[in-house]
């Protein structure tokens, strides 16, 4: 019989770092197929709102005005005042102001939690996002 014995020498510290590297490796292809691999399609359970242009009314002095929050099947896409006219806005001038502020943090964040209101006008934006809210809930998807 004719056996050749052949030893091999492994360093403990290159065996540890091939394991390291082999888990980073594995663990960055896994982040990157699911960051790029997600649901194409939104299914019944994703959608939060019926699509379409919501109104709610609210009351300024003697002036009655529709606030129109514009969603999609997932998002808040915009919400403006629909009859404003000069007359309010001369009387109420932090009201357009205080509803851009509103509406771009609802846009961005698309929730209506954690809100920063108008130091300017604190009693026009809760009124604002009180008829905001009430829209949304006219938009709410119903499962």
């Amino acid at each position: 019989m004719n056996s050749k014995t052949k030893i091999i020498v492994l360093h403990m510290k290159e065996i540890i770092y091939t394991v390291i590297f082999a888990t980073l490796g594995i663990l960055i292809l896994c982040l990157l197929f699911f960051m790029f691999s997600g649901d194409r399609h939104s299914s019944v359970s994703d959608k939060k709102y019926t699509p379409g242009v919501y109104t709610s009314s609210f009351t300024l002095g003697n002036e009655d005005l529709e606030l129109e929050v514009s969603v999609s099947d997932t998002s808040i896409n915009s919400i403006r005042i629909s009859n404003l006219s000069e007359t309010v806005t001369a009387m109420y001038p932090l009201l357009q102001p205080s509803l851009e502020n509103l509406a771009d943090q609802i846009c961005k964040s698309q929730s209506l939690d954690h809100l920063t209101l108008s130091s300017d006008s604190p009693y026009t934006s809760q009124l604002l996002l009180n008829t905001i809210r009430d829209a949304l809930k006219k938009a709410a998807a119903t499962n």
